[in-house]
């Protein structure tokens, strides 16, 4: 608790430091308007409310036409048009121009050109099943990593070591790169499953 000690009492609050402030600036308060409480008047009894009568048993007719009233409702798309079942369903949009795509075995393999610059044996054409296309992304996932971190790690401890195997990399990258992505892709065409 903070007591002044020249006048010996509470400072005042911040709010209402505040409110004297917005008094002197004239800034009138914004406050909800009080309510007037009205004292409960004596309880006086009033007759019981008349009774209804009691509901109708609905005829067939009746319950007929509320259903196909509560039908409309939860439906108003329904008007007149097909029921679901016999609507065809939607056919894919297609380009005339285009081949329908291949399913099944056709769709596995992938035919892949290399370039000489990644390939010491390139460039060629080689065609790869579903098990040669995952070791040869595996294989250069792998690499791409390996040069990530290695970039990284160069960042960190010289970052001139950095600019300079950017350097080499571009100066002598075929000859670097070609023989690590030749193995990769000889290994993807061993593995042609």
């Amino acid at each position: 608790m903070v007591i002044d000690r020249e006048t010996g009492q509470t400072p005042p609050t911040a709010a209402e430091r505040m409110d004297a402030h917005d008094r002197r600036m004239g800034v009138e308060p914004s406050r909800p308007a009080t309510r007037v409480v009205v004292e409960p008047a004596a309880i006086v009894e009033t007759a019981p409310a008349p009774e209804r009568d009691p509901p109708r048993l609905p005829n067939d007719r009746m319950a007929a036409a509320v259903a196909a009233m509560n039908n409309n409702k939860k439906r108003p798309w329904t008007d007149g048009a097909k029921p679901r079942s016999t609507v065809t369903p939607p056919q894919p949009a297609r380009i005339p121009q285009r081949p329908a795509p291949q399913t099944g075995r056709a769709i596995a393999h992938k035919t892949i050109v290399t370039g000489k610059w990644w390939d010491a044996k390139g460039p060629r054409t080689i065609e790869l099943g579903a098990k040669g296309q995952q070791v040869l992304s595996s294989g250069f996932v792998t690499l791409f990593f390996v040069a990530l971190i290695v970039a990284i790690v160069a960042l960190f401890v010289e970052p001139l070591l950095l600019f300079a195997g950017a350097f080499v990399l571009f100066r002598f990258g075929g000859t670097i790169l070609g023989p690590i992505g030749a193995s990769l892709i000889d290994k993807a065409l061993a593995e042609q499953g």
